[in-house]
């Protein structure tokens, strides 16, 4: 695995954890789906914006329709119906859960790798995922027995991001980290503009407040270093273990709900352990392992 491949999906994870908190907040004082829209298609129109400025305008030139067609779908299947999906049911559910229910997206996306990209599942990766979960269930106030309506939303588009990270590890393979981004991003606003104009939810955008647009543009550049350093990061690092990383981001929000007010437990004393040793079993023991394969095959 590649070193800086491993920072900046690690630096997506705790973007990932302030996004998660802030857009509770974000999606109680604005339209999750007008939100949504305007915060994607500002993310949009930045990417658009270095494509005009580097060398990856000229790579845009380059695309077949197959590669166009593929960033369609991944405009499809990640940047546009479960955004919709999830931040509606963030509205309607507590954010250190939905945040919890997003992270157990590597195990979707395990299953997914190791059918469609052939990635191992390991002995250590089991571990480690195992102790992910345990330290994520700490952090909840209480264990998720039943679902209401809004984490059935969020679990729905978490199964979707589990598809379409699969989908772009695969794209990663010939195209840029940013051109992947670009196509979820763009394609993705396409979508949920056509989906606003169908159900005639363009007009809140007229008349939003000053608060309202603070709001957006806020979580809008917290998106805009989440797709940068995500599809950067996973072309060089297996998509299991990214959104296995992606689980520290659940930490990171339940640490800032803490700095908010809240007092901390021995539970989130032994959540936080968990994590970390969670995260150092797959990093350590997948990075050690690449770099003593690399050592033995440049010997022989």
């Amino acid at each position: 695995m590649n070193k800086k491949g491993l920072i900046l999906v690690l630096a997506t994870a705790i973007i990932s954890g302030f996004s998660i908190f802030i857009n509770k907040y974000s999606v109680s004082v604005i339209n999750p789906y007008v939100f949504t829209f305007l915060k994607n298609a500002l993310v949009a129109l930045a990417l658009c914006s270095i494509f005009l400025a580097i060398k990856e305008r000229v790579a845009l030139k380059k695309l077949t329709k197959k590669q166009w067609s593929v960033l369609g779908l991944i405009g499809l299947v990640g940047g546009s119906v479960p955004f919709l999906l999830f931040f509606k049911g963030l509205s309607l559910t507590s954010a250190a859960q939905g945040s919890f229910i997003h992270k157990t997206m590597f195990v979707y996306v395990a299953i997914l790798a190791a059918m469609f990209l052939r990635e191992k599942i390991s002995k250590e990766f089991l571990i480690g995922a195992l102790l992910l979960i345990l330290g994520n269930l700490f952090l909840l106030k209480k264990l998720p027995v039943s679902f209401s309506k809004g984490d059935l939303m969020v679990l729905a588009a978490t199964f979707l991001w589990a598809i379409e990270n699969v989908i772009s590890k695969y794209a990663l393979r010939d195209l840029d980290g940013k051109i992947v981004a670009w196509g979820r991003m763009f394609f993705g606003s396409i979508f949920i503009l056509g989906y606003l104009g169908f159900s005639g939810g363009l007009a809140p955008i007229v008349s939003l407040s000053i608060v309202q647009i603070g709001w957006t543009a806020i979580t809008a550049g917290l998106l805009f270093g989440y797709v940068l350093t995500w599809y950067s990061g996973l072309k060089y690092v297996p998509v299991s273990v990214a959104t296995a990383i992606l689980m520290f981001g659940s930490s990171v929000t339940t640490m800032l709900s803490l700095a908010s007010g809240a007092s901390v437990s021995l539970k989130e004393i032994a959540a936080g352990v968990s994590i970390m040793a969670g995260l150092a079993f797959i990093i350590s023991l997948k990075y050690l392992s690449g770099k003593v394969s690399g050592t033995l095959q440049k010997g022989t």
